[in-house]
């Protein structure tokens, strides 16, 4: 079975075209459940999934928590998955014709295998042709997410589908009841205890990015929520960096430093908790000019 997991929060009016995209899919597959999580909405979105659970069509699972972000959400509902394949589906995607389908296959080429966690696809965005940058550098091959973004050149978003009984053993670690965080601290994490996943140069969602969304307002994200961050650039820095290019390098150590003011790091204790010799010299480096620019992005 394949569990299509959704946080929502006020998006009534986003969801129905992921829940045509469904009924669509379950004509080519049609063993699947629906897993939604409503982080606290205040529109109809209750009302219009009760009517969509009536009706049948489609196993649905509805879950509703108090506000606490999108993170929190997934960590909220994981456990209540039964799929032994999952696919976290945001309420502004919606799957291509038999990309559940195609999920279930591609699957049978992964599942004796216990060093894989999933099988990475490509997305399009809002059914635009896609560019090359959003084509893997190699086709059917393995990679850890963090290679793929940070050595080989990878740099928009991929649908991830995990396997199940591995997804439900991590969740996104949240700092000082942040409500966000990055999903690479969850994968880099992953990324250490497996070889990776099989990445496939085909599309099976269709990703839009609404003006209410996290990638909008990332600034806003940024500021809100940057103990999170910070553990993140200073875990990535613990990352196998070796063929790690230079500019990706100093892309993680001018972040740690950012996120290092922005969570009131004393320059000393930024400078002694980065790990590797290397790093703390660009660290040393960086740290003034860093602090000011910092203040000058923010404030």
């Amino acid at each position: 079975m394949i569990s299509i997991v959704t946080p929502t929060y006020n998006r009534a009016y986003s969801l129905p075209r992921l829940y045509k995209s469904l009924l669509k899919n379950k004509k080519t597959h049609s063993d699947f459940e629906w897993v939604i999580i409503d982080d606290g909405s205040t529109d109809n979105t209750k009302e219009l999934i009760d009517k969509w659970i009536d009706e049948g069509k489609v196993i649905i699972r509805y879950y509703k928590q108090k506000n606490s972000g999108k993170m929190a959400a997934l960590n909220f509902v994981m456990k209540n998955t039964k799929g032994n394949i999952i696919v976290e589906l945001d309420s502004d995607d919606y799957l291509k014709d038999k990309a559940l389908k195609i999920i279930a296959n591609s699957f049978e080429e992964i599942e004796n295998d216990p060093k894989l966690y999933g099988v990475l696809f490509r997305k399009e965005f809002n059914n635009k042709a896609i560019d090359e940058k959003n084509v893997f550098p190699f086709d059917r091959e393995v990679s850890k997410m963090f290679d793929l973004y940070m050595k080989k050149g990878f740099d928009k978003d991929a649908a991830v589908v995990f396997k199940g009984d591995i997804r439900r053993k991590f969740k996104h670690k949240l700092e000082r009841n942040e409500k966000f965080i990055t999903e690479a601290r969850m994968y880099n994490e992953m990324d250490k205890l497996y070889d990776g996943l099989l990445c496939i140069n085909e599309p099976i969602m269709v990703c839009e990015y609404l003006q209410d969304g996290y990638s909008k307002n990332i600034n806003n994200v940024f500021k809100n929520n940057p103990y999170g961050y910070r553990c993140y650039f200073k875990e990535s820095l613990e990352m196998d960096l070796t063929n790690l290019p230079f500019k990706k390098r100093l892309y993680f150590v001018k972040h740690y430093i950012l996120f290092s003011y922005l969570t009131s790091t004393t320059k000393y204790k930024c400078i002694k908790e980065v790990y590797g010799f290397f790093n703390k010299i660009l660290t040393t480096i960086l740290v003034i000019p860093g602090y000011y620019k910092s203040k000058k992005r923010f404030f």
